[in-house]
């Protein structure tokens, strides 16, 4: 897996709007999952509506949480690519669970993985 870089020669930047730049890999011939973050219940590092676009070579550009859910999330995508099954998935920690781990407050994701035709 590898970040994207963005072509920032669009005059656009592509992050403003993920489901474009998902069409756009998808028009150059790359098979292409969209994650959005459907549901989010208490900390979370990403708002409802945050999206991810990754290709069938692991690269990807956006973001819908961070660290070993994003790893997770991006694995997702890419069986959604191969299957075509789209996927609801959902990571969540208790609060006890944060606090052992250094974190403020626990929290829960729920993702919507799917593959752009």
């Amino acid at each position: 897996m590898n970040r994207d870089t963005p072509d920032a020669s669009a005059g656009r930047h592509p992050l403003a709007d993920p489901l474009a730049l998902a069409r756009a890999w998808r028009d150059e011939g790359r098979a292409v999952a969209l994650a959005t973050v459907v549901q989010t219940w208490g900390s979370s590092p990403q708002p409802a509506g945050s999206q991810l676009v990754v290709d069938a070579n692991g690269r990807f550009v956006g973001s819908v949480s961070g660290g070993c859910v994003e790893a997770a999330v991006i694995h997702e995508a890419l069986d959604t690519i191969r299957d075509g099954r789209p996927r609801l998935l959902e990571f969540g920690v208790t609060n006890e669970q944060a606090w052992e781990v250094g974190l403020a407050c626990g929290g829960r994701v729920r993702v919507f993985v799917e593959r752009i035709e």
